[in-house]
C-alpha cells in the first residue's frame, strides 16, 4: 500500500529509541515520524509483547521496526504490531551488528532480494498500514583490504542495488529508507560501519531518478538543518539518527526551516503565512513537559533514570550545561529522586538556580 511520506523521521536505534526517548522527541514536532528500536519477530511471537510493543498515544505517528528473515514469522509479528496501533511496519535490512548477522537478517538480507520480497509481500498481505524497508546501498565481506575496497562503488554494485529495489517494489513496499553507506559484514563494529564507509548521497539520488515511483528516504550522516532540508529537494524524506539523539534541538531547527520555506512559497502564491518557529518551544517548555511525563510514569513504577538518560543533549555549550547533565544522570539514580529533579535541572539550564 502507498502512504504519505513523513518529511522528517528519527531512526530506530537499539538501546536508545525506547518509548521514553520517543515521547521526549515528540515534543520537537508533531509531524515527526518516530521509529521503535528493532524488535525481532520471534520476540514478539514468543515474548512479553505488551512490554515490547508498549507506547504512549502521544508518540503517534510511530513505526515498528521488525528484525527477522522468515516470512511467516514477520507476517504474524506485523499483524500484531498493526493491531497494537502502529502506523507503519518496517523491515530492518541495514543493521550490520554481529548479533543480527548471526540471525541471518539485518544487512545480510541485502544479499537476499528474493527472500526480502517474500517477507515484504507476506507482511503487506496481512496489514493495512505501510510496510517499508530500511536498507543500505550495498554490502561487502570483511577482508584485510576492506578499508580500501569499501571506498569503491562500481556499476556491478549499482546493478545489485537496483535488483534489490526492484524486488521490494514489486513485493509492495510503500517506500525505502536508504542509509547511504555500504555495510561491511564480518569483523567491523556498528560504529565502524557508521564512520568508515563513505557517504554516497549521489548513489541514493541516482536511485531516486531511476525509480521515481518508489519514494525514498535518505539516511546517514545528516547533522545540520540546512544540509538536511536541502536533501529534500530530491529525496522524499530524511531520517536522522544519532544527531537527533545527542542534539535534539536540530529537529526544531529543521522544522523551523521547513516552515520558512512554506511561508516563502505561499507568499509567491499570494498567501500570507506566519509560521510559528519550532524552536520557540523553549528548554523550559520541554523540561516541564518531561517532568509531567515523569510524574505519570513513576506512578506506574518506572525509574526516573530510565527517562532522564535520553534528555542529556537538550542543552550544550552553556554555563549550566554540565551541571544540568550531572543532575539528570547522577541525581536521577538517587533513591527518592522524582519529577522535581527535572524542574531543578531546568533552573540550572536557564541560569535561575541560586
Amino acid at each position: 500500500m502507498t502512504s504519505t511520506i513523513a518529511k522528517v523521521s528519527v531512526a530506530p536505534m537499539m538501546d536508545w529509541t525506547d518509548r521514553h526517548c520517543r515521547y521526549f522527541l515528540r515534543g520537537f514536532a508533531p509531524e515527526l515520524l518516530l521509529y521503535t528500536e528493532m524488535v525481532t519477530a520471534s520476540a514478539i511471537l514468543r515474548g512479553d509483547r505488551d512490554k515490547l510493543l508498549e507506547y504512549s498515544p502521544e508518540e503517534h505517528p510511530i513505526a515498528l521496526q521488525l528484525g527477522g528473515c522468515e516470512p511467516d514469522y514477520l507476517a504474524e509479528a506485523a499483524r500484531i504490531g498493526a493491531a497494537y496501533g502502529y502506523d507503519e511496519i518496517n523491515l530492518n535490512c541495514g543493521c550490520p551488528s554481529d548479533k543480527v548477522q548471526k540471525g541471518a537478517f539485518g544487512a545480510c538480507l541485502m544479499n537476499e532480494p528474493a527472500l526480502v520480497a517474500d517477507c515484504v509481500a507476506a507482511m503487506q498481505a496481512v496489514v493495512d498500514v505501510p510496510v517499508t524497508v530500511k536498507m543500505r546501498i550495498g554490502t561487502m565481506r570483511h577482508s584485510s583490504k576492506a578499508r580500501d575496497a569499501v571506498q569503491i562503488f562500481d556499476e556491478a554494485d549499482y546493478d545489485k542495488l537496483c535488483d534489490f529495489v526492484v524486488a521490494i517494489r514489486k513485493a509492495g513496499a510503500s517506500y525505502a529508507i536508504v542509509h547511504a553507506r555500504k555495510a561491511v559484514l564480518g569483523q567491523w563494529s556498528p560504529a565502524e560501519n557508521r564512520e568508515i564507509p563513505p557517504l554516497r548521497y549521489d548513489i541514493v539520488q541516482r536511485l531516486k531518478e531511476d525509480f521515481p515511483d518508489l519514494p525514498l528516504v535518505l539516511n546517514g550522516g545528516l547533522r545540520e538543518a540546512d544540509t538536511s532540508v536541502a536533501a529534500l529537494d530530491w529525496a522524499d524524506g530524511i531520517m536522522l539518527g544519532r544527531e537527533a539523539y545527542h542534539r535534539p534541538m536540530v529537529l526544531g531547527e529543521i522544522f523551523e526551516r521547513l516552515g520558512e520555506i512554506e511561508a516563502e512559497e505561499a507568499m509567491w502564491n499570494g498567501v500570507s503565512i506566519t509560521p510559528v518557529p519550532a524552536t520557540s518551544r523553549s528548554v523550559a517548555w520541554h523540561l516541564e513537559r518531561m517532568a509531567n511525563y515523569a510524574e505519570r510514569e513513576l506512578s506506574r513504577g518506572e525509574r526516573l533514570s530510565a527517562i532522564t538518560r535520553h534528555m542529556l543533549g537538550l542543552i550544550s555549550h552553556t554555563a549550566g550545561a554540565r551541571e544540568y547533565r550531572r543532575l539528570l544522570s547522577e541525581g536521577a539514580r538517587e533513591r527518592n529522586a522524582g519529577p522535581d529533579l527535572i524542574r531543578r535541572a531546568a533552573e540550572v539550564a536557564l541560569g535561575e538556580a541560586a
